[in-house]
């Protein structure tokens, strides 16, 4: 090791790679990886060896323990990308949504334009409360505040604008629960 690194020693780096090598494969295979990637870790791991070997410090730890340490490492950030990688096709959110039944989106359609004429022939006074109330997300009290009524006259005005809608809607063949 001394060597490689105060000489960059191929013949020394040979040397630790003939004995090192075959161990650290069969290593990484035990903790589960397949020898395509064991290999490929033992390789990184070795270049790892060539590049920091005025790292390694004697006085913490023997070589072996250095070089099985390092390539472990090399295998839990690969586990770690690998696991980021991975995407279930499954998953439902990543399913496409089913395309609406055509007879459904035309019901859908002719309910919704049903809905607009009937807002369309509530009295201004009614509609407006609607508005603020359904589209503009408004509590009654706000409304009230806004338009300085009485938080009584708002709902009542929504009351009756709901009443007529519902009578409209029903007469156009729309049925509440729909």
């Amino acid at each position: 090791m001394d060597a490689v690194a105060r000489k960059r020693d191929r013949q020394a780096f040979s040397a630790l790679f003939d004995h090192f090598a075959p161990r650290l494969i069969a290593h990484l295979m035990r903790l589960g990886a397949d020898p395509a990637t064991a290999e490929e870790l033992t390789q990184e791991a070795m270049t790892t060896l060539w590049h920091k070997a005025s790292l390694f410090d004697r006085s913490k730890s023997s070589v072996a323990t250095w070089l099985y340490r390092v390539a472990r490492n090399r295998r839990i950030d690969v586990l770690r990308r690998d696991r980021s990688d991975c995407i279930d096709i499954n998953e439902p959110m990543l399913m496409p949504s089913a395309e609406p039944d055509m007879d459904d989106a035309i019901s859908l359609a002719h309910r919704e334009e049903t809905v607009r004429a009937a807002l369309a022939h509530l009295p201004e006074e009614q509609l407006s409360l609607v508005r603020l109330a359904f589209f503009e997300g408004m509590s009654h009290s706000e409304i009230a505040g806004q338009l300085h009524l009485p938080l009584g006259t708002v709902k009542s005005r929504i009351r009756l604008a709901f009443t007529r809608l519902r009578r409209t809607l029903e007469a156009s063949g729309i049925r509440q629960e729909a």
